[in-house]
């Protein structure tokens, strides 16, 4: 059975352009809920060179069937050209909170 709930992760390299994706998901109900997390340190390969970066990662919760949704919206608002975007099956949680994303993100 597909999951119902998903965590959805992505980063970006300030707080106005993680506010702004955050703004985009959550009013027209595509996430429940979008968590900013400031100053996290990143170190990845980009182009053949080890970066490091400071970024502001992004927790989305949301119901399953708009992840399509959430990935069109992330890669129109996104700074970077291949954005860090990866879906977590949410299996257990409390039911009420569960309730809560299923009621507040779907339009």
């Amino acid at each position: 059975m597909p999951a119902t709930y998903l965590l959805v992760i992505t980063t970006c390299p300030d707080n106005a352009s993680a506010k702004r994706i955050a703004s985009a998901l959550v009013e027209p109900k595509a996430a429940a809920c979008v968590q900013l997390i400031p100053q996290i340190e990143s170190v990845y390969v980009w182009e053949d060179e080890v970066c490091h970066s400071s970024e502001v990662a992004l927790h989305i919760k949301c119901i399953a069937k708009n992840y399509d949704a959430i990935q069109q919206i992330v890669i129109q608002q996104h700074p970077y050209e291949v954005p860090e975007l990866i879906a977590m099956p949410i299996t257990q949680g409390l039911p009420n909170y569960l309730k809560w994303i299923e009621e507040t993100s779907q339009s």
